[in-house]
């Protein structure tokens, strides 16, 4: 009888551990759909600013690669192909919306596409012309995008993969490379702008077709006062390229108010990426740099683009701590004024980032716009 009774006892101890595993892993696959349905991706599509390591995986020269040291010397403490000491804008923003960092859509292997994908290039511009042959333009981008929502409709289904795109962020930062290459000959400024803006706008269009309604970009910044360019001109900037992205910003926020118009349910976060650069150019203390020139390179304000010593200038000086200086190379921020630039497109005040911030983008539903 006791040999019974305790034969009883182990079978009902055994039968309560399993109504509590089978409990908890439902309690969790609930927690995981629950997580699935309030997902938001991150899709990202630029150039040298954005670009976290794609142009490691095409041919191409080394003005367009950043896979050598001293690049990625803090953060990673090693170069991974972005442009800085460390982390990028789209690194941060991933972070704020508790995101892992999003992947190179060019890296080898199966990347998740399901946290969003990284496509921009080192170079790249609107057009194709810009560094034709080098970089990943502006159009393969959105080539290469049509093809994740191919393998995103495969592996999910159609019903998720379009609910995941529609919730999305996409990111677009690009069209400096083309006005820093502009051949003044060609066409008037304000044609030439038009143009940009065309292919900025058709390339929204082209997200918006397979779902996209959620999407950040950046205004240009005051080009003709990089560190390379200033180099070039004895100190002084040189305002005719900044007048290009003038140009660009004035017309920008006209093209995206007759999109809304035209596609129903666009939201979009409008960064003032040119007034976030004046200011630390013409205030560095007061955001935190010793110097507004460059961490790493040679010559006037280390504008020579020779950081690294591998393209085709060996010689550079690296200084001892990249968070002293607005950037890192001759064309590119260090990681403080990336992070500083990521924080107020996240949740900067209409002053800055409208009509929505990066925040609202990310965390609001249809019904709190």
């Amino acid at each position: 009888m006791m040999a019974k009774s305790i034969s009883c006892q182990c079978i009902c101890f055994f039968l309560s551990v399993v109504f509590i595993f089978v409990n908890l892993i439902s309690c969790h696959n609930n927690k995981i759909e629950l997580r699935h349905e309030n997902h938001v991706a991150l899709f990202i599509f630029g150039d040298s600013l954005l670009d976290n390591g794609n142009n490691n995986y095409i041919s191409t020269i080394l003005d367009f690669r950043a896979n050598f040291w001293p690049y990625g010397e803090t953060f990673f403490n090693y170069p991974t192909g972005r442009f800085s000491d460390g982390r990028l804008i789209p690194d941060f923003i991933a972070q704020f919306a508790g995101l892992p960092l999003i992947p190179p859509y060019l890296k080898p292997g199966n990347p998740e596409f399901r946290n969003g994908v990284n496509f921009a290039s080192a170079g790249a511009g609107a057009l194709l012309e810009t560094h034709q042959g080098l970089v990943v333009d502006l159009g393969t981008q959105i080539k290469y995008f049509k093809k994740v929502e191919t393998s995103l409709r495969q592996e999910l289904g159609v019903a998720k993969a379009k609910n995941l795109l529609s919730k999305a962020v996409y990111l677009i930062g690009i069209g400096g490379n083309d006005y820093l290459t502009k051949n003044s000959t060609m066409v008037s400024n304000e044609e030439f702008v038009s143009m940009v803006i065309g292919n900025l706008t058709l390339a929204v269009k082209e997200i918006y077709k397979k779902g996209g309604r959620k999407f950040g970009f950046m205004e240009m910044m005051p080009l003709g006062c990089l560190p390379y360019i200033k180099a070039q001109n004895g100190g002084c900037c040189i305002n005719g390229i900044t007048q290009l992205a003038e140009l660009h910003n004035s017309g920008f926020p006209k093209a995206l108010n007759e999109l809304k118009e035209k596609l129903n349910g666009l939201k979009y976060a409008h960064y003032n990426f040119f007034e976030s650069v004046s200011e630390r150019l013409n205030n560095p203390s007061k955001y935190g740099f010793k110097d507004a020139t460059a961490c790493c390179g040679y010559g006037e304000g280390r504008g020579v683009y020779s950081c690294g010593g591998k393209r085709g200038i060996t010689e550079f000086i690296l200084c001892e701590n990249p968070d002293d200086y607005l950037f890192f190379d001759a064309y590119h921020f260090s990681e403080k004024a990336y992070r500083q630039f990521a924080k107020l497109m996240w949740s900067g005040t209409i002053d800055i980032v409208w009509p929505y911030n990066f925040k609202t983008l990310f965390q609001a539903n249809d019904q709190m716009f």
